[in-house]
């Protein structure tokens, strides 16, 4: 267990740290010579922004890596066996795949009832194209994996060997969950979609016992929103009234669209 929550928090510290260490570099090349950007200097440098979004990327690489070395022992146990990523009698990729169409739309519908308000994500996405892309690229590719393996992987093994299934299924929702508020914040909307997502993954997890029904749901959750930010301009250009570059305005565009 304690193992465990030593992966989760140096996953978070990697999520903090490693961007701004991306970003470091240019920070110290564009802005020599004076006294030093300002933090509403770099939050309106578009380059800054690409930078720490590209950090990310690398973050969740050192995570993964951390990952397999907890999990594998250093290659002492196979990686998916050890975390449970096979398919379930009962839940197979039609299922997975089903399901988080679902969620996907029942996510939209809390957004477009609920939400409206600027998030830190949006301003992301805002910011420039090559920054909308590269994060459009990470929710598909990185983030799923990551995600999942943490959380539903080594944190709620632990946690259910520890506590239970139902105390387990309540603590991982509440941290994943509870992680992403400071991304979506002030949309209630949003952070009502990803908790209603988290709970569904992990009570997945608790019935299956399997960690690839819930990698291929938050796969396929992620990816269509990846779809929605690399479309989006040319949504707009069919419906140019509508709101900017983000998930909830995609949504907007759709809904006015067709």
């Amino acid at each position: 267990m304690w193992l465990a929550l030593l992966t989760w928090a140096a996953s978070v510290v990697l999520t903090i740290i490693v961007p701004q260490l991306v970003a470091l570099p240019y920070v110290a090349m564009h802005y020599s010579g004076g006294t030093g950007p300002t933090k509403e200097t770099l939050l309106a440098d578009k380059t800054f922004i690409l930078f720490i979004v590209i950090g990310l990327f690398v973050a969740h690489l050192f995570t993964l890596a951390l990952a397999w070395a907890v999990v594998t022992r250093f290659k002492k146990f196979p990686f998916g066996k050890a975390l449970g990523l096979s398919w379930p009698s009962n839940f197979g990729i039609l299922k997975s795949t089903g399901l988080a169409i679902l969620l996907f739309l029942v996510a939209m519908l809390i957004v477009w009832q609920f939400g409206g308000q600027e998030t830190d994500l949006e301003k992301i996405l805002r910011s420039s194209r090559a920054a909308a892309l590269v994060v459009a690229f990470i929710a598909a590719a990185t983030a799923p994996i990551v995600e999942e393996v943490v959380y539903r992987g080594l944190l709620y093994s632990a946690l259910q060997r520890l506590a239970g299934q139902f105390v387990s299924v309540v603590v991982i929702t509440l941290l994943f969950a509870g992680l992403h508020v400071f991304q979506y914040w002030p949309d209630f909307g949003a952070i009502a979609s990803i908790s209603l997502l988290s709970l569904i993954l992990t009570a997945i997890r608790a019935r299956t016992g399997r960690l690839l029904p819930c990698y291929v749901i938050h796969l396929v959750f992620n990816g269509i929103q990846s779809i929605l930010i690399v479309v989006g301009p040319y949504v707009r250009t069919l419906n140019p009234a509508s709101p900017p570059d983000a998930v909830p305005g995609l949504i907007h565009s759709l809904f006015t669209i067709f």
